[in-house]
């Protein structure tokens, strides 16, 4: 059986941002269709944590999804980046997928313990909290994804693959 997989991307947050490598990646993905997941986007998400939020928990409630795939931009980064947690004030929650056996065969990617503080760190903190309090059994990662251009294209495209078809497992 195919698993169902929700990405995610936002938009941009800057006037001189021509474009969100988050929504850039997802757009490349959507015209691969060798995929074993069955896979749903919700692109363009706004940057506001309450609505993006909001919009995603809906998503969540009418597809209810095997896998979560949050994504979005990371303007300083130069790899993929999976976040093991997010917090807010005191709190944090952990991912419950393994991310050292995620990205064991990744060339470009690394495990990052901090989300950022902000629009980003803010939606996976609400999905993740969403999941544990309605005992969902889906799983839920975020990816932040570098600025792209020709030459990191292909090795972020192909790890983000194995990412997605590992998450399909």
């Amino acid at each position: 059986m195919n698993k169902k997989i929700l990405l995610t991307s936002f938009q941009t947050w800057l006037p001189d941002q021509v474009s969100n490598s988050s929504d850039d990646l997802l757009g490349k993905i959507a015209q691969i269709n060798d995929l074993s997941a069955s896979l749903t986007f919700l692109r363009q998400l706004p940057v506001d944590i309450a609505e993006a939020s909001a919009q995603v928990i809906a998503k969540i409630d009418q597809i209810q999804p095997d896998r979560i795939i949050c994504c979005g931009m990371a303007t300083k980064r130069h790899k993929l980046t999976v976040e093991s947690c997010a917090s807010r004030e005191d709190d944090c929650l952990q991912t419950p997928v393994n991310l050292e056996k995620l990205v064991a065969a990744l060339s470009g990617c690394e495990i990052s313990h901090d989300a950022g503080k902000f629009v980003c760190e803010g939606l996976y903190y609400e999905v993740l909290k969403y999941l544990g309090e309605h005992h969902l059994n889906t799983s839920c990662i975020f990816v932040h994804v570098p600025v792209l251009n020709l030459d990191n294209l292909p090795s972020i495209l192909a790890d983000f693959r194995i990412i997605l078809e590992q998450m399909a497992q």
